[in-house]
C-alpha cells in the first residue's frame, strides 16, 4: 500500500479517522508516530499529505489524520481491456493487477469456453469487486477507478455494443495463439488508445474469432507457449506499454 486512499465522505474538515486496515498500515507496516506525513488520496479525486494528529497503536487500530491535497492524477491510462470472464478467484487477481499496470476501461464477456457457473460467482457485484480496484490503486499511487462493464450475453456484445466501442481506439487488438502476426506489428509503431482481448481458459472457438474479425480486431501472438489468464493478461499488457515507450 503506497497510498492510503479514502471517500470523499471520509473527509470531514480536513480531518480524517481511520479504524480499518488503513489503520492497521500505518501502525503495522509503517510504524508511523504522531506527527509523521503519510501520502494519501480521495478516490475519483486529487492526492496529498495526511499528518497524524492521533494514533492508537493496539488493537483496535485508530488513526486520525490532517489532510491537505495538493496534487492532481496523471491522466486516464491509454489501455483498456476486453476479458472473457475467468474463474473468480482468477479474477480477482486480474483486476488488482490491470489496476496496478493502468486501465481505463474493463469490459468483462461471455465466450462459449467460459464456465456458465462463473456468472454466478459474487465478484461480479460492484460491492465485491471495487476493493480489488482500489487494491490495484494503492500499489500505484492513483486514484482513478477503472470503469467495469459486464456483459452476459456473446452476440447481442459482439454484434451491437463492440462495434461502436472499437470506434474509440487506433488499435483493436485480439490475443491468440495462433495470431497472424507479432504485437510488434499489429501496432506497427503508431501511438493512440488501445483496446486488447484476453480469451477464457481454452481459447476463443473459430466463431469468436470470425466476429472480432469482422469488427476490425486484429488477431496478434506474442508466442507458442499457452499461458494461463491471468499471465498471459499482466504479460501483454506489459508488452504494450513497452510498445509505447
Amino acid at each position: 500500500m503506497n497510498i492510503i486512499l479514502f471517500e470523499k465522505e471520509e473527509v470531514k474538515q480536513k480531518r480524517v479517522i481511520l479504524a480499518d486496515h488503513r489503520a492497521k498500515h500505518i501502525v503495522k507496516v509503517l510504524h508511523s508516530e504522531v506527527g509523521d506525513s503519510v501520502r494519501v488520496g480521495v478516490i475519483e479525486g486529487d492526492i496529498g499529505i495526511g499528518k497524524i494528529k492521533r494514533i492508537q497503536k493496539k488493537f483496535p487500530f485508530v488513526v486520525e489524520l490532517i489532510v491537505e491535497f495538493t496534487d492532481k492524477t496523471v491522466s486516464p491510462p491509454a489501455i483498456d481491456l476486453l476479458l472473457a470472464l475467468p474463474r473468480p478467484i482468477m479474477l480477482k487477481r486480474i483486476l488488482s493487477q490491470v489496476t496496478t499496470l493502468g486501465v481505463g476501461r474493463i469490459f468483462i464477456i461471455n465466450a462459449c469456453r467460459v464456465e456458465k457457473s462463473f456468472w454466478e460467482a459474487g465478484i461480479l457485484r460492484r460491492v465485491e469487486y471495487r476493493p480489488h480496484l482500489i487494491q490495484g490503486l494503492e500499489q500505484a499511487v492513483d486514484t482513478h477507478l477503472p470503469e467495469v462493464h459486464i456483459y452476459r450475453h456473446f452476440r447481442p456484445f459482439i454484434e451491437d455494443e463492440l462495434p461502436r466501442i472499437v470506434q474509440n481506439y487506433t488499435h483493436q487488438l485480439l490475443a491468440h495463439p495462433q495470431g497472424r502476426q507479432t504485437l510488434t506489428a499489429s501496432m506497427g509503431g503508431r501511438k493512440g488508445r488501445i483496446l486488447y482481448a484476453i480469451g477464457p481458459e481454452g481459447g476463443w472457438v473459430d466463431f469468436e474469432l470470425d466476429k472480432f474479425e469482422e469488427v476490425g480486431m486484429s488477431s496478434f501472438s506474442i508466442g507458442a507457449r499457452i499461458l494461463k489468464v491471468d499471465t498471459a493478461t499482466v504479460a501483454i499488457h506489459a508488452r504494450i506499454m513497452q510498445e509505447l515507450e
